[in-house]
């Protein structure tokens, strides 16, 4: 068993943590383009952005012959995060993350973001460098530029809005409403490992508010679910994958309420119904041991857990033996139904029950 702030620095994500000096620069002393300054001034363009922040507007190359897309996201502090688990630079990382996996979702190109933040003033010029860093990080991963945002003042908490845009051909795009009946239903990566990644943050919070003298303790082998909160990642690999395979999927969203909601999303907007097989639904080992301590049926994390950030998509089913035989994290979990037989989940014994939507919920 390891302490909490070691286990972060030690074994969460990738992100190498440098250890914060303890001086404390209060946002006021720099003023808002003082702040933006120092926050961005090791963002680089690409070739795509002629001008970037410090302008009253990014001027950017449109990508020729092509649509752009668009997205937004609001992360807010004590509904989407809690900054006592939660590295500010993670929470940077995956601010970005999110966005670019609505990209990838429509088979696309993400290529710009912007980010806008509101602070209080508990947050010093140190912490939002910090955040700053996650996003700068997520940006030369996925090579995308940071083209402006605003800021301004929260009367508590921080709260983070990224609109991302990118770009997919005409011919390319995928949407959520054009499933067709026939099709194999396929998810990426494995299900339900955010979730309890989430509950053990949860519960090593509450063993600490109970005693604040007793530090809280995790286990190495959480590693991988904590990591999977933490700092998700967009499967920009999938849509390489699938484009070198020519293969376009007819219907497409990223998994971020669940699997069940997005499932629901797809059927309702293509107007089908649907039937998945519960043994063929992804699960990592780590995130089935887990539901097992915590004495949970593995499948209800993975349906219904959400913030998992894979892609659910439905193609035709000629594509089936490419996806076999390139060992790619594609699972086959199901097919496309008539929307007569409705939404339903083939349990391990062989039976069909209905399939209940129970994944996030904003309001």
């Amino acid at each position: 068993m390891i302490h909490l702030k070691l286990f972060f620095n030690k074994y969460i994500c990738g992100i190498n943590e440098k250890n914060i000096a303890m001086k404390r620069t209060d946002i006021a002393t720099l003023g808002e383009f003082g702040l933006i300054k120092e926050l961005t001034k090791n963002f680089v363009p690409l070739s795509s952005t002629i001008r970037s922040v410090g302008d009253d507007c990014a001027i950017i190359t449109p990508a020729e012959g092509k649509k752009m897309l668009i997205t937004t996201d609001f992360l807010v502090e004590g509904v989407h995060f809690d900054l006592s688990y939660t590295p500010l630079k993670h929470l940077g990382y995956k601010s970005v993350v999110v966005n670019l996996s609505d990209i990838y979702a429509m088979n696309g190109t993400p290529e710009h973001i912007t980010v806008s933040v509101a602070i209080s003033n508990r947050f010093s010029v140190e912490a939002l460098a910090e955040l700053y860093e996650g996003i700068e990080l997520a940006c030369q991963r996925y090579g995308i530029d940071l083209v402006g945002g605003d800021t301004t003042t929260s009367l508590k908490g921080l709260i983070i809005s990224v609109t991302a845009i990118g770009s997919v051909a005409p011919e390319k795009a995928v949407c959520r409403n054009t499933a067709k009946v026939g099709d194999l239903v396929c998810v990426s990566g494995n299900l339900g490992a955010a979730y309890l990644g989430l509950q053990i943050l949860m519960r090593e919070k509450a063993v600490f508010e109970e005693d604040p003298n007793m530090q809280p303790e995790l286990n190495e082998n959480s590693e991988y679910l904590i990591r999977r909160i933490l700092k998700p990642e967009a499967r920009k690999d999938i849509i390489d994958f699938l484009s070198s395979q020519n293969i376009l999927p007819h219907a497409m969203i990223d998994i971020s309420d669940g699997l069940s909601s997005e499932l629901f999303h797809i059927c309702s907007q293509s107007n089908v119904g649907v039937v998945i097989e519960e043994e063929k639904i992804p699960i990592d080992v780590d995130t089935y041991n887990q539901a097992m301590q915590f004495q949970m049926d593995p499948t209800i994390p993975a349906l219904n857990g959400g913030e998992d950030y894979e892609l659910l998509f439905t193609m035709n089913k000629k594509h089936e033996q490419a996806i076999i035989d390139s060992g790619i994290d594609i699972s086959i979990v199901g097919r496309v139904t008539e929307p007569s037989e409705g939404i339903k989940i083939k349990t391990r014994s062989g039976n069909l029950f209905d399939l209940q939507a129970q994944g996030w919920v904003s309001f």
